[in-house]
């Protein structure tokens, strides 16, 4: 699959912009007209820069509102269209994209708009150029992908095809199973969008709100299916409008923007082998090392440059301190198969954060090769011959991902490395294991995080939610594995919580909780050991009771112990938060019967709390 991006996805000038596809292994590139305008480069210079960088120049773009017209604008748009075939000449390119009219079309008339693009073609062909027309969502009189087709069809004209762009045809909700009715010929070019979904008009939710494939609600898979089953085989281009994108930094978007045609590929291929077993077609997808979802967390890490209130945390939730890692400034606290690793090694001026998280899987090797070829850093590690060889890569948000191997019982070698330095448990563990890591990400960076973890560890994401809190909504997305053993939340805090202030906690916090199976002991217990929990007010369970008519004895409990607490139809939900040290807290939960929520309805309460501490200092 050749892949292609148009600039306008991108920040940065046009060069920079060439560079950073270039870097992330695009085979080509759509120039925006405007990004050509704004270089003070001459279209010649593009030229060789894009040959120096091994970039094809596929398709110059937009060309608006030709047809549907005037005979007296047509001339115009004609002398115009001519500048652009001169242009291009210079460029070395050979196709240009021409949308349907939505400004200046006033004659509503398949015949007249076919006729005045076989006028085109011919002025095209002097120049060695074809056109791609294109049926805008929003278009006046052509705003289907198969409408737009009829058209191409009736110039009959070998210069004049069509392009197909994902956005365009399931924002309006067209099949785009009638692209396989279209002769492979005649699809000049392709161009994908993802985007959530959102109720808005169709042109502010393309211009604003796309985003790559992985990253939105589309299934493009099935879009690419039925592409591929047409016998297209040229590029396919990403073509994004964000504001988020274009005010990122280039490299990275370059980066997570391929990472987007990789998976996309390799999900295309997974799903024609499922529906076409057996056939084979023009375009070749690439495919990846096939992973399983992991089955677990293996460990968190905590990094801080003084760990002592971390480490009275852990003592007070009934940890056991494991002991020192025998070459590395790193400590290992256990309970149940819960591990949290406390790392002090170049964390200068670092308050306590979530720095690395270790998930169980079945091939470490495959899932790091497979991490790899999705475009993922790796972590470069120092290890020693006696010492297990973690494989680990970056997330967008610089948490080190570890892929650790997976063991019937729980186990992990790696903790052998550690001296012991207290008895092995009596056998009483209340906590069991890490149950779900809640992890704050830039805002610039929550969609590429989200497609990161989807399409190198195959955790599936869920419906997004927002939270309010006493300063902004809170948007939150969990990924997860389909069992459960694996549950991340992605958080994008309000603006005011990623600024700096006058101290760590005017940052969002993120938090690691912890699965019990008798809350309230540990509680009791944390209580006597002189845990600080979070504080929860009175009005809360005032509330409770009305929503949920708990046993007076239970709710004295919770009351006394600071316990949250959530039912639905499937179990009940209790749980607690420790007071923030730095940006990290834990929170124990206790899931009863078939419980599978965060307690979502307590989230308001723990940010204000926590709100309230902030500003109290």
């Amino acid at each position: 699959m050749r892949t292609s991006i148009a600039t306008v996805c991108l920040s940065g000038t046009l060069e920079e912009k060439m560079q950073a596809c270039a870097r992330a292994g695009f085979d080509g590139i759509e120039i925006f007209e405007q990004d050509l305008i704004v270089s003070p480069r001459s279209p010649a210079e593009i030229r060789r820069m894009a040959a120096e960088l091994g970039l094809s120049l596929d398709l110059y773009q937009p060309f608006r509102d030709f047809e549907g017209v005037s005979e007296e604008l047509l001339e115009e748009n004609l002398y115009r269209a001519e500048e652009k075939f001169r242009l291009m000449a210079s460029l070395g390119m050979d196709l240009m994209l021409v949308c349907s009219n939505v400004a200046t079309a006033t004659i509503d008339d398949d015949d007249l708009a076919a006729s005045q693009l076989r006028r085109l073609g011919d002025l095209a062909a002097r120049y060695g150029v074809r056109i791609a027309y294109e049926a805008l969502a929003w278009g006046t009189f052509v705003n289907d992908f198969e409408h737009a087709m009829r058209i191409v069809d009736m110039t009959a004209h070998p210069n004049i095809g069509t392009c197909l762009d994902s956005f365009h045809i399931l924002s309006r909700g067209w099949d785009p199973a009638g692209i396989e009715k279209i002769p492979a010929e005649k699809i000049f070019f392709v161009q994908l969008a993802d985007a959530p979904e959102i109720s808005m008009d169709i042109l502010s939710w393309s211009r604003h709100y796309r985003v790559f494939p992985g990253e939105g609600a589309w299934e493009l898979d099935r879009f690419m299916g039925h592409l591929v089953r047409s016998g297209y085989n040229g590029p396919v281009s990403l073509e994004i409008f964000n504001d988020v994108f274009r005010q990122a930094d280039e490299e990275r978007t370059a980066v997570d923007a391929m990472r987007s045609l990789i998976w996309l590929a390799e999900r295309t291929s997974v799903h024609l082998q499922e529906t076409d077993p057996g056939a084979t077609y023009p375009m070749r997808l690439a495919t990846l090392p096939e992973v399983a979802e992991p089955t677990g967390f293996n460990f968190a890490e905590v990094k801080a440059k003084d760990s002592a209130q971390v480490q009275a945390l852990l003592r007070q939730l009934g940890f056991a301190f494991r002991g020192r890692h025998r070459t590395k400034d790193v400590q290992l606290w256990v309970q149940g198969q819960a591990r949290i690793v406390i790392n002090e090694q170049q964390a200068r001026g670092m308050e306590p954060t979530i720095s690395a998280l270790g998930f169980d899987v079945e091939d470490p090797l495959a899932a790091a090769s497979r991490a790899l070829q999705l475009k993922a850093v790796q972590v470069p590690r120092q290890s020693q011959a006696n010492e297990e060889v973690l494989q680990a890569v970056k997330a967008p948000d610089s948490t080190e991902v570890f892929l650790c191997q997976a063991t019937p019982d729980g186990t992990a070698a790696w903790t052998d490395e550690f001296a012991t330095a207290s008895p092995a448990s009596a056998g009483d563990d209340l906590i069991t294991r890490i149950d779900h890591v809640n992890l704050a990400q830039p805002w610039q960076h929550f969609d590429e995080s989200v497609l990161f973890y989807e399409s190198t560890l195959a955790l599936a994401p869920r419906p997004s939610t927002e939270v309010p809190s006493p300063v902004g909504l809170v948007r939150s997305q969990v990924m997860r594995t389909e069992h459960g053993g694996v549950r991340l939340a992605l958080n994008i805090a309000p603006l005011v919580m990623e600024q700096p202030g006058p101290s760590a906690a005017s940052a969002y916090p993120q938090h690691i909780a912890l699965a019990c199976t008798d809350v309230v002991t540990l509680a009791r217990r944390a209580v006597e050991a002189g845990l600080e929990f979070l504080k929860i007010p009175a009005n809360y369970y005032a509330d409770l009771q009305a929503r949920f008519r708990l046993d007076p004895e239970l709710l004295a409990a919770l009351q006394e112990l600071n316990l949250l607490y959530d039912r639905d139809d499937q179990g009940e939900f209790i749980h607690f938060y420790t007071a923030t040290v730095g940006r990290l807290f834990f929170e124990v939960v206790e899931r009863r019967d078939r419980y599978e929520g965060y307690g979502a309805p307590n989230a308001p309460v723990r940010l204000a709390a926590q709100y309230r501490l902030t500003k109290d200092g």
